[in-house]
Parts: C-alpha cells; structure tokens; sequence
C-alpha cells in the first residue's frame, strides 16, 4: 500500500477523532460564552458523536454500492462545511446542530478508510501493521485534541477549534481525489429503512440518559427491535448479521463498544475535574491530560504487529492495565489533586494504547473484501455509539463540578463501575479473540 495513501486515510480518520475530543476543553468557555448548562454541553459532544455512530453503517454500505473515493470526497466537503458552521455559532442550538452535520461528515470519511486498507492490503499481517499505523496516527488525535483545543481556547477562542479544520479537509479531499482510485462497486442499494431505525434508536437512547426520560427509553428500545428485525429480513441489509457469525468479528465489537463507552466518558469526566474542580485553564487542561493520550500514540502501531500474530494478548493486557488504572479513581476525595490523578492517567493510557489497533485488527479480519465497508462500519458503529452513550452516562453519573462533592463521588463510583466493564470484557476476550487473523475465516451469505 503507498505510503501516501495510508498517510491520506490516516488524516480522514485523524480529522474523525480530532472532533471527538477537541470540544472537550472548551466546554466551560462554550458554557460561559453561549450560556449553556451541562445538558446542552454534553449534547456539544454528543450531537456529533450520536449522529456519526447512527450513520456509520450506512457509510459504509454507500461507500461499497458508490465506490469510497466519491463517498469519502462527499464527506470532507460535508466535514468542511458544516466545521465552519459550527465556527461561527452565535447559540448553543445552533452549534449543537452544526455539530450534527459534522457527524454526517465524518459518517461517510470513516468507514471508507479501514474498507481502503482492508481492500489494499490482503495479507492478513500487512494489514494489521497497516492498522497499526492508521490507529496510531489516528490516535494523535486524542492528545492533539485537548492540547490543541486548550492552546486555542486559551490565546485565541473556542471558534478556532473548529475552522482549523477547514484548510485540512480541503487538502485531503485534493490527496483523495490524486491518489485513490475508485474501485469496484459492489451491487445493491442502500437500507434507508435500517438507518433510519438504528439513527431512531440510537439518539432516543442517548437523549434518554442525559433528558432522564424513561418513556424515550422505551422508544430507543423498540426502534433497536424495529432494526434487527428489519436487518434479519432486507435483501440488502445495512448491517449483515452473518458477519457477526465469526466469535472473533462478534466478541471485538463488543469490546470495542466497552473501549469507547469507558474512554470517552472518561476524558468528558476527566477535563469537567481538571476545569471545573482543580480550576486549571484550558491550556494546562489539556496538558495535563497529556500522560493519558500519549501512549495511545506510542504504543499503537506495537500492538498492530502483536494483533498479527495473535490479538488476543494485546487486547487482554490493555483491559486488565485500563481497569487497574480506572481503580486509581476510587482515591479522588476533597483532599486530591493531580497528583492523585497521574498514575490513574498514565496505566489507562497504556491500556488503550495496548488495546485500540489490536480490538480494530480482530474485529476485521474475518471480514471478506466485498465487505470492507460494512465491516469496518459494524466497529466503528460499536465504538462511537458507545462512546456516545458514555459520555451520557458518565456526564449523568458525575453531574456539575461545581457540585464538588457530589461530582467527586460521581467520580469514584465510574471508576469502580468502569474497572469491572473491563475486566468483563477482558473475560471476553479470552474467549473470543485468541484466533489468528488469518485462522477462522467465517463463512458469508447474505
């Protein structure tokens, strides 16, 4: 695979994440500027990250019908777009909905670039390295994300944090458009029905936990029916449940949805504490959050080539780190401070690091090429809808930080909550995830 090319896939995915944590940091300054309340922060994060989750698996089906270059090129125009939008924001709604159609951008990038490298390079152990380099570089974007937004926030303002990604998405669409070619396209039409259900269930659910609406509850549950039991049915499903067939695709997909529901809970938590409780500026926020990010990076591409051979330690190793790190958080009291804080940060980052490409690597590698798309569309559905739903949750669990004690509690108590999801998936991994990528090949119908 081209070296160029990866580097241009790598950057889609890099712009992804950018998004997912750059709002973090500056979220009390969003807060005091637009005159929003927690709720209407977390929808900040949330508007975004529902909407990419709910549209990922129809990402990827288009990318597979269309071809992923004109898919992926509609998306950096639509990323673009709407990154500017939300640059210029003027209230809290309309930021909130800029946001929303950012993850409609972001929806048709995502998929395409794991289908490229899975269609590019079909030597199971040539793709985990290349994995390894996109889930390293992809994950920059965790440490670039508040140390980034906190520089900007900090000496220029919040809305930076989002026009910087127009010149960038500009170029990568120029280096889309160069250097892929468009491919083969598979035939069969899109499942509007199974995206509307599934984008129906998903933001109900999330909109349940942060409104506290049991009623809407009940509806995210029923439209959750409503999609599986149109997916058994479509000739054309959105998400093939034969796929799931494999024990390897089935049981990474679920870890992967522990891994964001965790993570990115976590680093809403963690930067409302650093702000709002020990009172740190924008820019040391996210400085300080650097020791949890920064073995993402270093520590990525080491697990790509160790998912080679088998995904099964990496994946352990980085549950069983991160659970042990996320214990740290039973020390927080009225009487701790960052310091308490940095083990806890450093042993969950080298977790995730041990963990992000490997969970990536099983959760494909079953995965036949006519499929790419749709595989790659299944994980990272599992993680951003995760990853929405997380940081609903956590955001409920702790509440304001200006509530110190009640926010403190909050904070233990997901530690304890988030240590066990671990350990748990952990288990599962044992018992999922020790085939080879070349080994177990499922067999695909449908």
């Amino acid at each position: 695979m081209r070296p160029a090319l990866l580097l241009t896939l790598c950057t889609g995915m890099f712009l992804v994440q950018l998004d997912v944590t750059v709002v973090n940091v500056a979220l009390p300054t969003l807060g005091a500027q637009l005159h929003a309340g927690l709720t209407a922060l977390q929808w900040v994060v949330d508007g975004y990250s529902v909407v990419l989750a709910a549209l990922l698996l129809a990402g990827g089906a288009l990318g597979d019908v269309l071809g992923h270059r004109g898919v992926v090129l509609a998306g950096f125009a639509v990323f673009g777009v709407a990154s500017a939008a939300c640059g210029v924001a003027q209230a809290a709604g309309w930021l909130i909905a800029a946001r929303a159609v950012q993850g409609v951008g972001a929806a048709l990038i995502l998929p395409g670039t794991l289908a490229v490298i899975n269609r590019q390079c079909p030597d199971p152990v040539t793709r985990a390295r290349a994995l390894g380099v996109w889930a390293g570089v992809s994950a920059l974007a965790l440490p670039a994300g508040p140390f980034l937004g906190g520089l900007l926030v900090s000496f220029v303002g919040w809305r930076p944090v989002f026009l910087i990604n127009v010149p960038i998405t500009a170029l990568a669409a120029v280096a889309v458009w160069r250097l892929l070619e468009p491919g083969v396209r598979k035939p069969g039409r899109v499942d509007v029905a199974g995206a509307a259900t599934a984008a129906l269930a998903l933001g109900a659910g999330v909109y349940a936990v942060i409104g506290h609406q049991p009623l809407v509850a009940l509806l995210a549950v029923v439209a959750a029916g409503a999609f599986v039991a149109r997916e058994r049915r479509a000739a054309d499903p959105m998400l093939p449940l034969s796929l799931l067939r494999s024990r390897r695709t089935a049981g990474a997909t679920v870890i992967s949805a522990a891994m964001n529901f965790v993570g990115l809970g976590s680093v809403l938590v963690f930067t409302l504490y650093l702000q709002g409780v020990l009172h740190l500026s924008p820019w040391r926020a996210g400085l300080a959050m650097l020791p949890l990010f920064l073995p993402l990076v270093l520590l990525s591409p080491l697990s790509g080539r160790l998912a080679a051979r088998t995904p099964r330690l990496p994946i352990v190793a980085g549950l069983v780190l991160g659970a042990l790190g996320l214990a740290g958080l039973l020390r927080v009291d009225a009487t701790t401070g960052y310091a308490t804080l940095l083990p806890a940060f450093v042993v969950f980052g080298i977790g995730m690091g041990l963990l992000t490409a490997a969970v990536v690597t099983a959760a494909v590698a079953d995965a036949p090429k006519e499929r790419a798309g749709i595989a790659g569309g299944i994980n990272n559905t599992a993680r951003q809808a995760a990853g929405a739903l997380g940081v609903a949750v956590f955001g409920a669990v702790a509440g304001d930080p200006a509530n110190q004690a009640h926010f403190e509690s909050g904070l233990r108590t997901l530690g304890l909550v988030a240590a066990a999801l671990w350990l748990a998936a952990a288990a599962l991994a044992i018992l999922t995830t020790g085939a080879r990528a070349s080994e177990n090949t499922v067999a695909h119908s449908g």
